[in-house]
């Protein structure tokens, strides 16, 4: 008889609530994964930090934050600030699958997503985190006309059921 490997995967993302906004419906329907979320943004922030704790509860999975300034403002971050909190932060492992944020950011000219995902591409890039396969969420909000929806002729496009999206 042999053994089902369990998948490993690990999901980069810039704010605590992003791994539920833009992936919470996947990792709810693969609740067999092994899943890591990795959230670079506010650690330090009382409100949020338990929410998402107790949000991998309910995703049954494991991760961890980092404290990037995520002020108001949104100053740039340097390049090499990103990457080396992500390589802190994630295991030094191989994936089976990564998911981050889309180079263009869900929200149109969302700074933190951007620079998330543009980190994690350069790591993978660099082969500094290892990886199967590197999904990026695929959200467009029209230039903000509307709020963010899925992109229907995205290489992989996944519809949720309803009792998973009340859920989510």
């Amino acid at each position: 008889m042999t053994k089902h490997k369990q998948k490993k995967v690990a999901v980069i993302v810039a704010h605590p609530d992003d791994e539920a906004l833009w992936a919470g419906g996947t990792i709810l329907s693969h609740l067999d994964w092994d899943c890591f979320i990795v959230s670079l943004c506010r650690a330090n922030d009382k409100n949020r930090t338990p929410k998402f704790y107790e949000t991998l509860k309910l995703l049954q999975a494991k991760g961890t934050m980092g404290n990037l300034n995520d002020g108001p403002k949104q100053t740039p971050m340097v390049e090499n600030v990103v990457e080396q909190l992500i390589l802190k932060l994630l295991l030094n492992e191989h994936f089976d699958l990564i998911i981050t944020h889309n180079p263009l950011g869900e929200y149109t000219k969302h700074l933190r997503h951007e620079e998330v995902s543009k980190a994690v591409f350069n790591l993978w890039n660099a082969q500094k985190i290892s990886t199967d396969i590197l999904w990026a969420f695929a959200y467009d909000d029209s230039d903000k006309i509307y709020f963010p929806l899925p992109v229907e002729k995205a290489d992989l496009f996944m519809q949720l059921p309803q009792d998973l999206w009340q859920k989510k």
